[in-house]
């Protein structure tokens, strides 16, 4: 492979193409439905994506959470599982992978990434606390809501552009959290909550020195940095690409780094740490180490397998170890960057740059004939269904929800439609087709109806929400 970074999956090295750094095992048929059949089905799914049966699918972007492809390392490690109830060497394997790669000291694993946000919220969050952030993402703020803590978004303004160019649109503004120290107190800021690569302002990185400057200023007041170390590896990535003095480091390197600067991170393993299930706790403090063991026993599974199989354990620890390799993560987001490339060339407004996990087009740039509470990232991912069959997600209003004090809507300065890469599962002729059809909404922008609500859960609304067209 060759020693520079691929800014395109298509892009020329001297007289050598890249490629993926792997090869096809076994295959999964793909069905392929007719736009009549789609059409049924998005009714019947009351054109929300969640809501669709995955055999109605063809090219399935809805999002990278556990749809992974697992290494024949990782199904041979399945294989190992050691299902005893307490002390499976499993778990020892998971520890030691976290403690050599990330560098916290204490693990607790979890069944996925929001039983980790539940326990750490319920652990540190006082009633009445402020917890800001740079972007929320949905359950993690509402864990937070639910433990009594009320959120606050410090995200650097330029997240909010989806056409401005900073390299890191991830980063937490010092201003805005020094504003919310002299309002509130440092004694009522739970603790900063930092997303490396913040999904919902498109995939966007937080640089090394943003995150060496919090550091500074919350020592400064006493005040912990926990990370969602979600998509840590893509973060190290753009570091590496982006920001001077890391382009001679590894991810491996980075990755650590980054993390030292914080003081505990929660993981939802279906993404960056390459399995279907899982997730985990990683803390360096033992007296809080201590609640969550205690607390995971409660609502999890004991503190050695918090809700999963010994076999999920062990694929965990060997997909942690092959995720952090360089080679893995260039062919990751390089697909990504290849299907950011093809719809700028073809002027479809995206979220630039480009970030790490997926394509996030603007609803808003689409349909600026609909008012935002006319759901148009909702429509977006509803019209894409019904082209191709590729199903997408809302990140607008939508998945913003309600505000628990007044009820009103949030509405977000964002509103935007996820196409999610899965890891290691679709090829470019995939990026292809998809590019072809975003092109195809695109193109017949101008006669695209909006959505009405007309079922909305408590909770989480996004996921089984429920709408008619207007």
């Amino acid at each position: 492979m060759p020693n520079s970074t691929p800014k395109t999956m298509g892009q020329q090295f001297g007289r050598r193409s890249w490629a993926e750094p792997w090869k096809i095992k076994m295959v999964e048929p793909l069905n392929v439905i007719s736009r009549e059949e789609r059409e049924k089905a998005l009714i019947e799914a009351g054109f929300n994506t969640f809501l669709l049966r995955s055999e109605d699918v063809y090219i399935d972007l809805l999002t990278d959470s556990g749809t992974g492809a697992m290494s024949d390392r990782q199904w041979a490690g399945m294989m190992m599982g050691d299902e005893a109830y307490a002390g499976s060497r499993n778990f020892y394997h998971l520890e030691s992978a976290v403690q050599n790669i990330y560098g916290y000291k204490h693990i607790v694993p979890t069944h996925q990434g929001r039983g980790a946000e539940h326990l750490i919220s319920q652990a540190v969050i006082k009633k009445g606390q402020i917890v800001p952030g740079n972007m929320y993402f949905t359950t993690t703020r509402l864990h937070q809501e639910l433990a009594g803590g009320t959120f606050y978004d410090v995200i650097i303004d330029e997240a909010h552009d989806p056409a401005n160019m900073h390299p890191f649109k991830g980063n937490i503004d010092l201003d805005k959290v020094q504003a919310l120290i002299d309002k509130h107190g440092a004694g009522n800021i739970a603790y900063i909550s930092v997303a490396g690569t913040v999904n919902m302002a498109g995939g966007q990185p937080v640089s090394m020195a943003n995150i060496k400057a919090l550091r500074a200023l919350c020592d400064k007041h006493g005040i912990k940095i926990y990370l969602d170390a979600t998509r840590m590896m893509e973060n190290a990535y753009f570091i590496q690409d982006r920001e001077e003095g890391y382009a001679n480091k590894s991810i491996a390197e980075i990755l650590k780094e980054f993390c030292s600067y914080t003081d505990a991170a929660w993981m939802s393993a279906k993404k960056d740490n390459l399995v279907n299930i899982g997730g985990w706790l990683a803390v360096n403090d033992w007296t809080l180490f201590e609640e969550l063991r205690n607390l995971v026993v409660v609502y999890e599974g004991l503190h050695t397998y918090g809700g999963l199989a010994g076999r999920d354990l062990e694929a965990l620890a060997i997909g942690i170890e092959e995720s952090v390799k360089d080679e893995h993560i260039r062919s990751r987001i390089g697909q990504v960057l290849y299907l950011g490339e093809l719809l700028t060339n073809w002027n479809i407004p995206i979220v630039q740059p480009v970030g790490g996990h997926a394509i996030f087009l603007d609803a808003k740039a689409f349909y600026p004939h609909l008012k935002q509470i006319e759901f148009p990232a909702q429509t977006l991912a509803a019209e894409l269904y019904l082209d191709s069959g590729i199903r997408s997600m809302e990140r607008g209003i939508a998945s913003a929800g309600r505000d628990p004090k007044t009820g009103d809507h949030y509405y977000p300065k964002l509103e935007l439609t996820r196409l999610t890469i899965p890891r290691r599962v679709y090829t470019q002729a995939h990026m292809d087709v998809v590019a072809e059809s975003v092109k195809a909404v695109y193109d017949a922008r101008e006669s695209t109806r909006g959505l009405k609500m007309v079922y909305e859960p408590k909770y989480l609304r996004f996921f089984q929400a429920r709408f008619e067209r207007l």
